[in-house]
């Protein structure tokens, strides 16, 4: 076959409805029993970044596929159940659910000295197959591997209650009555503290540094679809900074006001977290903030301020590390740890292995895989040219460069891309 699609999640099937679309000859391979990603986990029951209270952060008419819409009586911010659901739909509508293999892990991609590509793979029966590709597009997503912090607060080993990541969070039930600390101020742990304030008898939100937390929407309009509209995307990169800041402390005030910390930086200077909920719990007493955690005795946990609490689970929202096992070593992340792909899709040195979904902008992701999808199969039908691997290694360290004096030299930036200039420069392509 031409092309070997990994991820059968919303970037994976996007992959697959536009090669199906130019008529390339693809095969599939997920490794779980179905299509849907992370959205089709929780009540799957498996192990995964996904809970029973997951939402949609992004408008569901940004997050269905252009061509596909997601049903009208979906609501604005569909639950995981509906998406999952939607997902197997789309498979099916675009004829591309009999090319996915299922239950089917790939061990290992490697390219020969004439370029091609050696995919092997293990199906539910642990039986390998070893066949060969010309390209090799890798949707697998990059919320693979929990991170939990560098060191643990002196005296976790002596916790009596019980230490997880969010990877093995499921239900605020699983914790009713009990007092939980939940560790971090990204998505998910303003989404888990939130749920768990429903069931658990005490809900501490621990936070190291301040992020800048935003509501879905600012003046009635969805913060995915603010950023695609021209007068917004048309303003210097400076005005949209200082009209994003005015309008959420006229929003929500200072962080301060709830017991959380400022942020050091400004906004868009580091990914944002979007949430409707969080200050309303806050408010309401169901979920109270405390700083960065000291140090643990028993059951005791005390606070950098000097204030401790009681607690029977802490859960880690530490996020994830980025891990493609089956891949060449330093693709696509380098020896800085950034990830480095021509247009956040091509690899330079590895002719033929593309990327689908290694971006982070804010809103929604699926115009952009449908974006780099079109430009993928355009590549393999030799409709599209691409720079040499001189050029292309230029254009990301340019990249890297630019990434860095926006957002800093942490490791997760260099996904970072803004919606509107980020489609331009793909329709270019």
């Amino acid at each position: 076959m031409t092309v070997c699609v990994i991820g059968a999640g919303l970037s994976g099937l996007a992959a697959a409805h536009a090669l199906a679309e130019r008529g390339v000859d693809f095969v599939c391979l997920e490794k779980a029993p179905d299509v849907g990603g992370i959205w089709r986990q929780p009540q799957a029951g498996e192990r995964g970044p996904a809970y029973l209270s997951l939402h949609l952060n992004s408008v569901k008419r940004l997050t269905g596929y252009t061509d596909f819409p997601m049903p009208d009586s979906y609501p604005l911010y569909p639950r995981h159940s509906d998406i999952a659901a939607y997902l197997r739909s789309f498979a099916e509508w675009a004829g591309v659910r009999d090319r996915v293999e299922l239950s089917t892990e790939v061990v290992s991609v490697e390219q020969g000295l004439d370029d091609t590509w050696t995919v092997v793979s293990r199906d539910a029966d642990g039986v390998e197959t070893s066949r060969r590709f010309t390209h090799v597009v890798v949707a697998s997503g990059h919320n693979t591997e929990p991170a939990m912090p560098h060191s643990l607060p002196p005296g976790s080993e002596s916790f009596t209650g019980t230490i997880l990541h969010s990877i093995d969070y499921r239900d605020g039930s699983d914790f009713a009555g009990q007092r939980v600390i939940v560790v971090g101020l990204g998505a998910s742990a303003v989404d888990i503290a939130a749920d768990l304030s429903r069931h658990a008898a005490r809900t501490l939100l621990s936070v190291r540094r301040g992020l800048h937390i935003m509501p879905k929407q600012l003046f009635g309009i969805p913060l995915d679809e603010m950023a695609e509209v021209p007068w917004f995307t048309e303003m210097p990169f400076a005005e949209q900074r200082t009209f994003v800041e005015k309008a959420l402390h006229t929003a929500r005030g200072k962080l301060s006001d709830y017991g959380l910390p400022e942020p050091d930086h400004p906004v868009f200077s580091s990914a944002v977290t979007l949430s409707d909920e969080i200050f309303s719990r806050i408010r309401h007493g169901g979920v109270t903030p405390r700083p960065a955690i000291e140090s643990i005795d028993g059951s005791l946990v005390r606070f950098i301020d000097g204030t401790a609490e009681e607690a029977d689970a802490i859960v880690y929202c530490t996020g994830f590390r980025m891990a493609f096992p089956f891949l060449p070593e330093g693709c696509p992340v380098g020896p800085q740890g950034s990830v480095e792909l021509y247009k956040r899709v091509i690899a330079p040195d590895h002719p033929g292995l593309h990327f689908v979904g290694l971006v982070r902008p804010l809103g929604s992701i699926t115009r952009l895989v449908e974006a780099q999808s079109r430009w993928i199969a355009q590549i393999v039908k030799g409709e599209a040219v691409l720079p040499a691997a001189e050029v292309m290694r230029k254009e990301v360290t340019a990249y890297l460069t630019g990434i860095a004096e926006r957002y800093g030299k942490a490791k997760e930036s260099s996904i970072l891309v803004d919606v509107a200039p980020y489609l331009r420069e793909l329709r270019e392509e």
